[in-house]
C-alpha cells in the first residue's frame, strides 16, 4: 500500500445541521492530512443521547456523480432519486432508520471532492488522478484507505458513538474501499462488502473491471481479493453477491466467497463469515445487513 500519510489534528467542523423528522443530518469537514480535507453526511437517529452508547457505520460510496450524496439519502437533484433506485443505494440513510449513527464520506475525486471538469472528462477522474500519483509513488487506494481510517478518527471522538462498535460497508468500490480498510484497521469490528470480492485475474486481468483506485503496485503477485478477505477473520464479515450484477460476475465472486470461506474455517471463525446470495444485480441487498450490524455491534 505504500507509505500513508503523517497525521493530523481533525480540526472538525459542523457545517450544517438540521433535523429531518426523525432523523438528524449532519453536514461534517474534517482534516485527514495536511492540505487535505473530507466532506461527510452524518445521520443519526433524533433520539440518540451522547452517551458514547450508540453503534456507527461508516457507509462508503462507488463509482457514480453523486458520491456520498445519494448514499445519505439526499433528494436534490432530482437524478440523485433513480441512482438511488439503480442501486437502492442509501444505505446510509436505511441504516440510520434501523438505530446506527451513520457517516458517509466523500472519496477523493468524487463528489464535492470532484476535480472541476478538464478536456478530459470522459475519462474517470479516479483513474486520472490515480496515474498522476504513480508518477510521485502516491496510490489513491492508499489514499481512500487513510481518509477512511481517519473517518474511524472522526467516529470515534463523537460523544454518541462507543468506539469499540464501529462498522463498515460499501458497494462496488465502496465494497473495495470497506474490505482494504476492515483488513488494516482492527478498530472496524464487522463489515458487509456489496458487489465486490472476486479474482484479480477475473475482473482484473479477464475483464478489465476496475479503475486504478481499486489496486496498489504488484498487489495480484502477493494477494487476491479472497485473501484479504481472509484477513479479517476472525472478525465478522458480510458478503453480498447477486446473480444478476452487471458489473461483476456472479460465478467469480461466488468462487472467491468459498476461498476466503476455506480461510475463516483454517481461523476457526467458520461462523463470522456470511453470505447474502440475492436475486438482483449491482446493488446493495440489505436482506441481512441491518440484523448482521445488530449482532455484531
Amino acid at each position: 500500500m505504500g507509505d500513508m500519510p503523517r497525521s493530523v489534528s481533525l480540526n472538525s467542523e459542523v457545517i450544517s445541521h438540521e433535523t429531518l423528522g426523525d432523523l438528524v443530518r449532519e453536514r461534517i469537514v474534517f482534516d485527514s492530512e495536511e492540505h487535505m480535507s473530507v466532506p461527510c453526511i452524518l445521520l443519526k437517529s433524533a433520539m440518540i443521547k451522547p452517551e458514547k452508547s450508540s453503534a456507527a457505520i461508516l457507509c462508503v460510496h462507488g463509482h457514480g456523480p453523486f458520491g456520498k450524496e445519494a448514499v445519505a439519502g439526499s433528494t436534490e437533484p432530482p437524478e440523485i432519486a433513480e441512482n438511488i433506485k439503480l442501486h437502492n443505494y442509501n444505505y446510509a440513510e436505511q441504516m440510520a432508520r434501523h438505530g446506527f449513527l451513520t457517516l458517509s464520506p466523500d472519496l477523493r475525486g468524487f463528489g464535492e471532492r470532484k476535480d472541476p471538469p478538464t478536456i478530459m472528462q470522459a475519462k474517470d477522474s479516479c483513474d486520472i488522478n490515480n496515474n498522476k500519483g504513480s508518477l510521485l509513488g502516491k496510490f489513491m487506494l492508499s489514499a481512500h484507505v487513510w481518509d477512511m481510517m481517519r473517518c474511524i478518527d472522526y467516529l470515534q471522538s463523537r460523544p454518541e458513538v462507543n468506539p469499540d462498535r464501529i462498522g463498515m460497508m460499501g458497494l462496488s468500490t465502496g465494497g473495495t474501499v470497506t474490505l482494504f480498510t476492515t483488513a488494516m484497521d482492527n478498530r472496524i469490528k464487522a463489515s458487509d462488502v456489496s458487489g465486490y470480492i472476486n479474482s484479480f485475474a477475473d475482473f482484473g486481468l479477464r475483464f478489465h473491471k476496475f479503475c486504478g483506485t481499486q489496486i496498489a503496485p504488484n498487489l495480484f503477485t502477493w494477494l487476491d481479493t479472497h485473501d484479504i478477505a481472509g484477513l479479517v477473520a476472525p472478525r465478522p464479515l458480510l458478503v453480498e453477491m447477486g446473480k444478476r450484477d452487471w458489473v461483476f460476475r456472479f460465478e467469480d465472486m461466488l468462487s472467491s466467497f468459498k476461498k476466503a470461506k476455506a480461510i475463516y474455517d483454517a481461523a476457526g471463525a467458520s461462523d463470522k463469515l456470511t453470505a447474502d446470495i440475492h436475486e438482483s444485480g449491482h446493488v446493495f441487498a440489505g436482506n441481512l445487513a441491518f440484523d448482521f450490524f445488530r449482532k455484531n455491534l
